[in-house]
């Protein structure tokens, strides 16, 4: 992949997770939303943290702790291990293209 815009599908069943680079110590990923969320019953609960940012598109992470966030293009966030959320929306009217990087 040369370029995070290209070869987003028109239509999506399921979020694609695409890995750009990846070793034991870091993973950089592509992630492509079209009006997916995470199941209302099961969270996120990652051993490593997690650097996300939405490159285009709008989305809202929720956190156990009762938190939501609403991210635009350019907002990011860290996500410490074991801190429990799900993305709760991404816009069903586009693309929302994340680029995360966990380590």
């Amino acid at each position: 992949m040369d370029n995070l815009f290209a070869g987003i599908p028109e239509r999506l069943d399921d979020e694609l997770f695409e890995s750009i680079i990846e070793n034991e110590a870091v993973t950089v990923e592509r992630i492509v939303s079209r009006g997916q969320r995470s199941p209302a019953s099961g969270w996120y609960d990652q051993a490593r943290d997690e650097w996300v940012v939405v490159l285009k598109g709008r989305a809202v992470l929720a956190f156990e702790r009762g938190e939501e966030m609403t991210l635009a293009p350019g907002d990011h966030v860290l996500i410490p291990a074991h801190v429990r959320h799900r993305v709760a929306w991404t816009d069903p009217d586009g693309p929302t293209v994340w680029l995360a990087i966990h380590y």
